[in-house]
């Protein structure tokens, strides 16, 4: 609620300084004399409001306290039921989860399982207290420890070199390069669940300068954003997992390849999809630069990419490739593609994100 009390005129002291009276009612009110001091603070439109020292002082003591959850197992409740619940609590910003046994014979399973999930999937959590029915999750990362930007750069580094790993893979079928895949999947996963985190906490409390952001609709901009990178390393994932699927049946003698991966196909293959990745580095660039021009002309690359991905499917069709082999070539294909498509969608948000900034606001009169 506001109430008008009017206008007040600036005066100048012998000094130099300006001065302005307060309000006697609201002095009064507030329970002000000579000597109480008001604290001033400069919002971003640049208007100033008092807060007087006891008020302050109050608000500190108010702050929000940990947010503090319970989740109770049952005997024959799934292991991967209590995970999903506390993946969705960390999700919605919870600071404490503590998790009670119903009967001391299933927690050891319960232990291990909850204990792999901090460890490898919820990002700055740590298991606080055990006992022998309950545990206690406490997550200790801030979004000032690990800035919303910075997460979603790494996010991309390492989403976009699980697809270029998967890729090699294809040639050089190595156990280690195909696990490397797998394990950047899963630190995608974990960045993923952390934004997410960091974006609701922001909408809840409306703290989007915090998190780096200029307007509140821009926590929709980066959801997206976050979900396409998902959408790149869970598309690494899969075509690594279709050359472990051919690499078994090669060892179980189910399945001969007929000739070696084709090096024309591959090469021009890899390079387009090493292009996709440098528009899309690109895209976000723009993105945490706010550039609507940089962010204009990737749209235009993105769309002159699409003659050089048909050449590609028509080079494909023309080499006698072993069926096995041309669905891998097809999955690359399709990973490239979609990394287009979601080029073109971060360079559309920065566009939508930038245009009332360089859009003039005067009316043009006709002649």
């Amino acid at each position: 609620m506001e109430k008008d009390l009017g206008y007040r005129k600036i005066q100048c002291t012998g000094r130099g300084a300006y001065i302005i009276s307060l309000p006697k009612g609201w002095v009064q009110n507030i329970g002000l004399k000579k000597g109480s001091e008001v604290a001033f603070k400069v919002r971003d439109d640049s208007s100033i409001i008092l807060i007087p020292r006891k008020i302050m002082e109050r608000q500190e003591l108010e702050k929000p306290k940990l947010k503090e959850y319970c989740i109770s197992a049952e005997p024959k409740e799934e292991i991967q039921s209590i995970c999903r619940k506390i993946k969705s609590l960390y999700v919605i910003g919870a600071d404490l989860i503590h998790v009670h046994f119903k009967g001391a014979e299933s927690a050891s399973k319960y232990k291990m399982a909850i204990n792999n999930l901090a460890k490898d999937i919820l990002l700055g959590s740590e298991i606080v207290d055990e006992t022998p029915n309950m545990v206690t999750l406490q997550i200790l990362i801030s979004h000032i420890e690990f800035p919303l930007e910075k997460a979603v750069r790494r996010m991309a580094v390492i989403a976009l070199s699980a697809n270029k790993e998967a890729i090699m893979a294809l040639k050089n079928r190595n156990p280690e390069l195909l696990q490397s895949v797998v394990n950047a999947y899963n630190d995608v996963n974990r960045l993923n669940l952390y934004v997410i985190r960091q974006l609701k906490f922001g909408i809840e409390r409306n703290t989007f300068k915090e998190l780096g952001l200029k307007t509140p609709k821009e926590f929709l901009a980066y959801r997206i954003v976050v979900n396409d990178i998902k959408s790149i390393a869970e598309n690494a994932l899969n075509i690594v997992n279709n050359i472990i699927t051919i690499e078994k049946l090669i060892q179980d003698q189910t399945l001969f390849l007929k000739e070696p991966i084709d090096e024309e196909l591959y090469s021009q293959v890899s390079n387009f999809n090493s292009l996709t990745h440098q528009l899309f580095e690109e895209s976000l660039k723009a993105m945490f630069k706010r550039d609507y021009k940089h962010a204009d002309e990737i749209i235009s690359h993105v769309e002159s990419l699409i003659t050089r991905e048909n050449d590609l499917l028509m080079l494909m069709s023309s080499k006698k490739l072993d069926p096995n082999v041309s669905a891998i070539f097809r999955l690359i294909l399709d990973s490239s593609r979609r990394i287009m498509d979601y080029t073109h969608d971060v360079a559309e948000l920065t566009l939508n994100m930038t245009i009332g900034e360089i859009s003039s606001m005067q009316t043009f009169k006709q002649p």
